[in-house]
C-alpha cells in the first residue's frame, strides 16, 4: 500500500459510488428512438422486444426466454407460472424482492441457513427443512457465484418440489462451460440499471419449453391469449419497445464491461491481499463469473468493525454497502417466522454482520479502486 501513495493516489473529496450503470454512446441510441418513433409502437412485444429475446437466448446460451419490465415482477410471475403453493424454501442472505415475491403470491418463505464459503443456499439445511407443505426451492446465485445446482436439483427430485433460481446476480455467468440460468425449473434474471447488463429496468425468465414460454407470456400480459380470450389472471410485466432497444444496444458492450469489472476484482484482490482481517470470497475455477460485485469481509482481525470501516468509508466519500444487512429474516414481516430465529440461521447472521461490498463498476478509475484500499489499509493501522 505504500507504493500507492508514492504514485500520489492519497485521498480527495470525489464521490465513489458502489456501482454506475454502464451507458453506450448516446448517438449510437439515437437510431434506436427514431425508430421506435417511425413504427410508433412502444410495448406490446413489439419488434425490438423480439429482438432482443432471440439475441439473449443466443449470447446466454439459454432455450427460451420471456422478457419483463423489472425483475420482481418477473419473480412473481415465475412463482405463478407453475402454480407453487404452500411453502418454499429460500435463503435469508439476498435483496429483499426474493421474499417479497412469495408473500405477494401468498406462499409462506422457509428460511435456510447458507453455506459459510458460498453464501448460498447450504443443501443440507434444505432437506431439514421439507415439509408436507413444501412445493419448491427459490435459491439465489449470490454475487453471480453459482449456488450448489447439483445437490438441490437431487432434493428437488427426491421430493417433488419444484426449482426457481432467483438469478439476479447472475447474468452471462457459466459452470464447467454452461450457463447456470439452466439450472431448476426457472430462472429469473434482473436487467435493473445497477446490473452487469441493464435495460434502464427490466427482468427476465428463463424456461426450457416452449409451452412454458407462451403459459409466462400469457401472465405477463393480462392472461390474454388472444383479444377476447384471457387464458389466466395475468399481470402487465411487459417491457417496453424503449428498454427492449437499449438492450440491444447494451449487448454489443457487455463483454468489454465485464471484463472491465475483471480487471477491477483483481487489483482489489491484489492490493488488499496482506490487509488483516478483511477476507474475500474465492471464485471456482470452474466458474465463468460477471464480477458482478466484490464483497470484502471484515473480521475479527480487523481492529474497527465492519460498521466503522462503513462509516470511515463515508467519511472519505466512497459509498460501499453492507449487502446484504440487515437479513431478510430480521425485517418486521418475516421476523416472526419460526424459520427465521437467528437461532436456526448462524452463518447467514455473521456474514450479514462482517460484509461490506466495495464499488465495482467498468468506468470505476483505476486509481480510485486504489485510493478505496488505501483507507482501508490505513484505518487497519489504527
Amino acid at each position: 500500500m505504500k507504493k500507492i501513495k508514492q504514485k500520489g493516489l492519497g485521498m480527495d473529496d470525489r464521490k465513489i459510488f458502489v456501482t454506475q450503470p454502464a451507458l453506450p454512446p448516446l448517438v449510437e441510441f439515437i437510431p434506436y428512438l427514431e425508430q421506435i418513433w417511425d413504427s410508433k409502437t412502444l410495448t406490446n412485444n413489439g419488434p425490438y422486444h423480439q429482438q432482443l429475446e432471440k439475441a439473449l437466448c443466443e449470447y446466454l446460451g439459454v432455450p427460451f426466454l420471456s422478457l419483463f419490465c423489472n425483475g420482481t415482477i418477473a419473480l412473481m410471475t415465475a412463482l405463478k407460472a407453475l402454480r407453487i403453493q404452500g411453502e418454499v424454501i429460500t435463503t435469508p442472505y439476498s435483496f429483499v424482492c426474493t421474499s417479497h415475491s412469495l408473500l405477494w403470491n401468498d406462499l409462506q418463505p422457509v428460511f435456510v441457513d447458507v453455506d459459510p464459503i458460498t453464501l448460498n443456499l447450504d443443501p443440507r439445511r434444505i432437506e431439514e427443512a421439507i415439509t408436507p407443505q413444501t412445493s419448491a426451492i427459490m435459491p439465489v446465485h449470490c454475487y453471480g457465484l453459482p449456488a450448489n445446482t447439483i445437490e438441490i436439483q437431487r432434493i428437488a427430485d427426491v421430493y417433488g418440489l419444484k426449482v426457481i433460481y432467483d438469478a439476479a446476480h447472475a447474468f452471462g455467468v457459466k459452470q464447467n462451460g454452461e450457463s447456470i440460468l439452466n439450472a431448476g425449473d426457472l430462472s429469473v434474471l434482473s436487467l435493473h440499471a445497477t446490473k452487469v447488463f441493464n435495460t434502464f429496468e427490466g427482468g427476465a425468465i428463463v424456461c426450457k419449453d416452449e409451452k412454458t414460454k407462451q403459459r409466462i407470456d400469457y401472465l405477463k400480459n393480462f392472461g390474454f391469449a388472444n383479444e377476447v380470450t384471457v387464458m389466466a389472471p395475468g399481470i402487465n410485466g411487459k417491457m417496453s419497445e424503449l428498454n427492449a432497444a437499449f438492450g440491444l444496444l447494451q449487448l454489443k458492450y457487455v463483454d468489454q464491461a465485464i471484463e472491465k469489472r475483471h480487471r477491477i476484482q483483481a487489483l482489489y484482490r491484489e492490493l488488499l491481499a496482506n490487509v488483516p482481517g478483511i477476507e474475500h470470497m474465492a471464485v471456482p475455477e470452474s466458474v465463468e463469473w460477471n464480477g458482478a460485485y466484490f464483497p470484502v469481509f471484515v473480521t475479527g482481525h480487523y481492529p474497527i468493525s465492519r460498521d466503522a470501516l462503513y462509516a470511515r468509508l463515508q467519511e472519505h466519500g466512497v459509498n460501499g454497502r453492507r449487502y446484504f444487512f440487515p437479513l431478510i429474516s430480521s425485517m418486521p414481516m418475516y421476523r416472526g417466522l419460526p424459520s427465521a430465529a437467528p437461532r436456526r440461521l448462524p452463518h447467514a447472521h455473521k456474514a450479514a454482520e462482517q460484509v461490506l461490498c466495495l464499488p465495482i463498476y467498468p468506468d470505476l478509475p483505476l486509481e480510485d479502486v486504489a485510493r478505496v484500499c488505501v483507507i482501508i489499509d490505513e484505518a487497519s493501522r489504527g
